[in-house]
Formats: structure tokens, sequence, C-alpha cells
């Protein structure tokens, strides 16, 4: 990928296996913290794996940007609403880390109902020297206590504890597909199909309905919500995309229920593509602000795109991560890939942009040059430090030594889950079960 990641020079680490793989184990969401030193990932089994990045080392320059897990924990349980007769799944669809104000680490974690807050710290010393306790932590005889000392600290092995700090629930009627913090770091919202709320992060029995679609008869309905995200820099500012391809800023100083947009970016649609997946290929599935705040990523079931604030009418570079499934349209609605939600990425200098496609394979494309790549996340160059090789797909005709043809992709394999390190060229990949992190040894400053 030009001079900031030249796939010859990525290698990577194999963070996560089984051998066999249970519904629980898939890795649902990806997420780096503002600095890039933890890495959570969720499952569909409702655990949060904590990956911590290991501290530079001159003797052992390969085991600098190791991931090594940090803590594990159970966020949701599954659970049934017996008004509605509805299981409440565990999965974690997102997770989004608060910016560090003090030495605790806080991240947000939703299912499909409830979103919680909980808060990861480290022990490493523990009080010792009670004057009412024993050391067993049973509470002496008062009558045995004829002087006072003053409890020390003493070291211990280190520890890190999570704990959930607040639990918001009972606001969405429907699933909850994102959840976005605000940077003035009090707020945050959270989007389902048909509604998004905003929230202060201390308090859990209300929130505030800024965003509902939802028509007077069910019957009407056209779109439902898809994303949606918080300006990195405006906190008045934030976006949701919908299913027939077109995104909404909102201005929360314009009015306190926000139904009506202050831009509206959508595509006119070629007749001359006119089909009946057309409007199916055409819902958004993930956008995202660049660093700058500038530029919006979208990502639909064929394509890529980047948007200026400034130009609503259509995109700025549209980018095909997969233009010969085009042909496959039929079949993949039948087995309902065609309704895979697809994530997109930015790297840190807004320069390169990620996605996910399937047989494994995910794509990156250069902005400055142009060029674009496809890669894979699999075990067979899962070993530490092994070079990732560009992949090709053949639609027919001459085929290459490792061409790999478009009739034998596999379409189990699919990568819907991506994220990048926020400064740096380390990406992580979900792929099912197992997440792998590559990064780009010689290239490794995006700057």
């Amino acid at each position: 990928m030009g001079e900031d990641t030249d796939t010859r020079k990525i290698n990577h680490s194999f963070l996560r296996d089984h051998n066999y793989v249970t519904e629980a184990d898939v890795i649902s969401t990806v997420e780096f913290n503002h600095t890039g030193d933890l890495l959570a990932t969720g499952d569909k089994g409702g655990r949060v794996v904590i990956f911590q990045r290991e501290p530079e080392r001159n003797d052992e320059p390969y085991q600098q940007g190791e991931y090594n897990v940090y803590s594990t924990f159970q966020s949701h349980e599954p659970e049934f609403d017996y008004l509605k007769s509805l299981e409440i799944e565990e999965k974690i669809n997102k997770i989004k880390w608060l910016s560090k104000q003090n030495a605790a680490h806080f991240l947000l974690t939703t299912n499909d109902k409830t979103v919680k807050l909980w808060k990861v710290s480290e022990r490493d010393k523990r009080p010792e020297g009670y004057n009412l306790k024993d050391e067993e932590g049973r509470l002496k005889d008062l009558s045995t206590v004829t002087s006072l000392q003053v409890p020390v600290l003493k070291p211990t092995d280190l520890m890190v504890e999570v704990s959930p700090r607040r639990i918001f629930a009972n606001a969405h009627t429907y699933h909850i597909n994102s959840i976005s913090v605000n940077s003035d770091c009090e707020t945050y919202m959270s989007a389902d199909d048909l509604r998004i709320n905003l929230w202060h992060l201390a308090i859990t029995d209300r929130s505030f309905n800024i965003v509902d679609i939802k028509p007077a008869n069910m019957e009407d309905l056209t779109e439902v919500i898809t994303a949606a995200e918080f300006h990195p820099y405006h906190c008045n500012l934030f976006v949701y995309s919908s299913s027939k391809g077109s995104v909404r800023l909102c201005d929360m100083r314009a009015s306190a229920l926000c139904d009506k947009h202050a831009k509206y970016f959508e595509e006119p649609e070629d007749p001359n593509n006119r089909s009946f997946f057309s409007e199916i290929i055409s819902s958004i599935s993930d956008v995202k602000f660049s660093h700058t705040g500038r530029y919006l990523l979208t990502r639909d079931y064929l394509t890529v795109k980047v948007w200026d604030l400034n130009m609503e009418h259509k995109p700025m570079e549209t980018y095909q991560v997969h233009d010969y499934l085009r042909s496959k349209l039929c079949s993949l609605y039948e087995n309902d890939c065609i309704f895979d939600k697809f994530e997109c990425a930015w790297n840190g200098s807004d320069s390169v942009i990620m996605t996910g496609a399937y047989n494994n394979f995910f794509r990156m494309f250069d902005r400055n040059t142009k060029r674009d790549v496809t890669l894979e996340a699999s075990r067979e160059n899962s070993k530490p430090r092994a070079i990732l090789k560009p992949r090709r797909v053949s639609t027919g005709g001459k085929r290459r030594k490792d061409d790999i043809s478009v009739d034998s992709l596999d379409f189990t394999k699919k990568i819907l889950h991506t994220a990048w390190h926020p400064s740096e060229n380390i990406i992580a990949i979900a792929a099912t079960n197992n997440l792998y992190i590559f990064q780009d040894k010689v290239n490794s400053e995006m700057h």
C-alpha cells in the first residue's frame, strides 16, 4: 500500500484460536483504545477480552507490538423479556473506549438492549495491619484491641480488576446497532433501528431521544437506522446512516429532536445498474468520521465511499471492494450473505482505508496513490513474522498461479469486524473466532 502499508513488510501475531468453532466464540466487535495500547474484543457469548501491548524492548525488537491477554470478563448474560416473549442475546454488538481521565480505563459495551459502563483498573498493593480485622478479614473482638496501629500498603502480585459502574437499560424497543462517545467526554448516544438516544455517562435512569424515524403506521416504514457516530471534535454534530443508502448529518443545536437533518448525503442511483437487489446492496452497514472530522467513510455491500462534509450530492471517492460478486447476487441473496454488515476503518492519517470481504480476505485502499490490495487473514500464514502476500480473485479467462476463482470463494469465512491503531500501522482483524494482529514492522509510523 504505497509507502504507508507495504504488504511485503507486514507481519503479525496470532492471538486467539480454537480448533473448533462454537457460536459463542465468534468475535462480534473489535476496538482499540485512544492510545492503541489496549485492544478489546467482544464475542457472541457476551465475553470481552482485553489485550495489552507489550512495551518496547531493545534486546527483542520483534516483540515490540505484541498484544497479550490483559483481562477477560463476562459483560452480558442471556435474558428473557417476559412481556414480549423475546430472548435477548448476550452477544456484544459494540465496544467503545472512553478517554482516559485517571489511572483506570473505562469502556462501554452493549448487546441488543442494554449498555454497560465498565472500569478496568490495576492493583499491585494491598493494605495490611487493620485495627478491627484480623489477617483473614474477620472482625476482632473489640475487647482484645488494646492499641492502635496505622495500616500499611504491601506490594502484591498485579491484579487487573474489572467492575461494572453503570447499567443503561430499558431505553430501546429495537436492537441497538451503534454506540458512540461524544467529544465532550460526558455524554454518549445509542442507536437502534428506529431511534437514537442521548445519555449522560453518570445518569442511568433517563435518556433523551434525539432521532425518531418510526412512522405512525409501521406499514409505512421504508428505512431503518444502520449506524451512528459523533463528530470527533464538534460535540453538537453526529451522523447516522440508513438502509436506503443515505447518511444524515444532524446538529443538536438546531432542536432537541433532530428530525430535520443539517446535511443529507446520497448518491443518485445509476439507472443502468438498477436491479432487484439495488436497494439491498445500497444499504450502508457502517459510517465513520475521519480523524480530522472533515470526511465520512461509508460501507455498503459492494463499495466503500469517502464523502466530503461540504459536498452532499456525491462521494469524493468510490472504491470497489468485491465487484466480482455483482453477478453472484442471486445466490448471495438465497444464502442471506447479501445482508452481511461489513465495517470499515481509517488509518491514523486518513490516507488509507480498510474493510473486510469474503474468504477471510480484507481490502486496503491508498487514497493518495489509488493503489489497492487484497490480503488474507488465515491460519496458513499465522506464524509470527510471516509475510502477507497480496491475493487476487479471477472472474474468468486466464488465471495466474496464485489467483483464486470467484466460484471457489468461501462465503462462510467473512471479515466483518476490523480496527486500525489510532496512530501506527497496526490492524486488528476478526475472522470468525480468531483474532489476527498485523503490523508493518518497517513502516511502523503512519505519517
